[in-house]
């Protein structure tokens, strides 16, 4: 029956070992995962985990004791060190020596830092892992403190909502005129700027951080010769996906671990699903790398297909939520057709409550629905269809989605 070996213990590697065995498997399954950990989910940890109302049922995909219960070996708090695909071996830093006669690299990413000076000082952090999450509301359940957020992404824009909401004060400290625009444009990436304006964060786009400054810790940030103060100081410029070990071992990489549609690597027997992998797109015809929760849930899946044998192609609409104030959102779509979309609105705008399309050539690329709900299978069937439609139809909230599909 065989050997399947999984390197990483997030959404893709723990979802992956379920559907190994959803799927039938009977043979041996080891999850190898870098943190003292069972796998987990990230969402929560900038969102609800973070203020409290999540617990870590929310985070923790299953307990320890499930893993015994499915015959699935669980390593914690050790990570591999390098792997030989022609061997079908991996070393761990423990000593231990693997065989697998398959191998999934699910090995997620990394926060990027900035080389600020000052960027070494305690105080200083980023948010990826749950020991994060955990020191982070440490530091801000209790409110009163000053936290500035260097990047205005999805990671630190999330933070400075809950830290809002913990009764702290945030600045956001962003290079672009806008925030969020890379992700989504600079009309939508307004809406975003106005809400966390509403709600009373210092937020500063088209400013320049000089340095991090502090005696022992953290105390302020200097941005174009201002001094913010600053009792914790995170940085959210983005991940780089962690590819040393598929490097080691001589696999193609390129912006990530190369696959194909189905999540094979360069090498025989070795996988990639999740935040590491940059795995072509059927229907994109090209690759895409993904780092959004909905990837990873549903690599996992098609993955553990793949590494059975078994006819797998990874084709989904690429999907992301998230949740700021009272601003829930959901987006669905291809990130690389968006930058020369046109951008359609339905709904009210001002309200935040509305959907924005991106459309190209008449087809919609993208969806994002705003505190409108049950949608979103509705943006994505018209996504998928590639029929072009009428903008003046599109906009109109008295046009029933379903009747725009051919």
């Amino acid at each position: 029956m065989g050997h399947m070996l999984i390197i990483g213990g997030g959404l893709a590697g723990g979802t992956a070992a379920q559907a190994l065995r959803d799927e039938g498997f009977e043979g041996d399954i080891t999850v190898v995962a870098e943190e003292p950990h069972p796998p987990y989910q990230r969402p929560p940890l900038s969102k609800g985990y973070l203020g409290g109302s999540d617990g870590l049922d929310a985070v923790i995909l299953h307990p320890a004791e499930w893993y015994a219960e499915n015959d699935i070996g669980l390593r914690t708090g050790v990570s591999a060190t390098a792997f030989d695909p022609g061997a079908h071996a991996v070393e761990l830093a423990d000593g231990e020596r693997l065989d697998y006669d398959a191998v999934l690299l699910a090995t997620g990413a990394s926060p990027r830092m900035i080389p600020l000076p000052g960027h070494e000082l305690p105080g200083v952090v980023t948010l990826r892992r749950l020991d994060d999450a955990d020191r982070l509301a440490a530091e801000l359940r209790e409110g009163g403190k000053r936290l500035v957020v260097i990047g205005a992404g999805w990671i630190g824009m999330e933070v400075a909502a809950t830290a809002r909401g913990l009764g702290n004060e945030v600045a956001i400290l962003e290079r672009d005129a806008v925030p969020l625009a890379m992700a989504l444009g600079p009309q939508m990436g307004e809406v975003f700027r106005a809400l966390h304006v509403e709600h009373g964060v210092d937020l500063r786009t088209s400013v320049g951080v000089d340095r991090i400054v502090g005696d022992g810790r953290a105390e302020g940030v200097v941005v174009d010769g201002e001094t913010l103060p600053a009792d914790l100081v995170l940085i959210g410029v983005g991940a780089a996906p962690n590819t040393a070990l598929a490097e080691a071992a001589g696999l193609e990489l390129l912006n990530g671990v190369l696959t194909d549609a189905s999540l094979r690597t360069s090498a025989p027997d070795v996988y990639a699903a999740g935040d590491v992998a940059n795995a072509f797109h059927p229907v994109l015809q090209r690759h895409v790398r993904s780092e959004h929760w909905a990837n990873a849930l549903n690599a996992g899946k098609v993955v553990a297909r793949s590494m059975l044998g078994k006819p797998a192609s990874f084709d989904d609409i690429p999907y992301f939520y998230t949740d700021q104030y009272d601003l829930g959102m959901e987006l669905s779509g291809y990130a690389p057709l968006m930058a020369d979309a046109e951008i359609v609105v339905r709904g009210d705008l001002d309200a935040r409550e509305f959907i924005a399309f991106w459309t190209d050539g008449g087809r919609v690329v993208a969806g994002m629905n705003v505190n409108v709900w049950k949608v979103n299978k509705k943006v994505q069937a018209l996504i998928r269809s590639g029929a072009r439609v009428d903008p003046a139809r599109l906009g109109n909230s008295d046009v029933p989605l379903e009747s725009l599909l051919p």
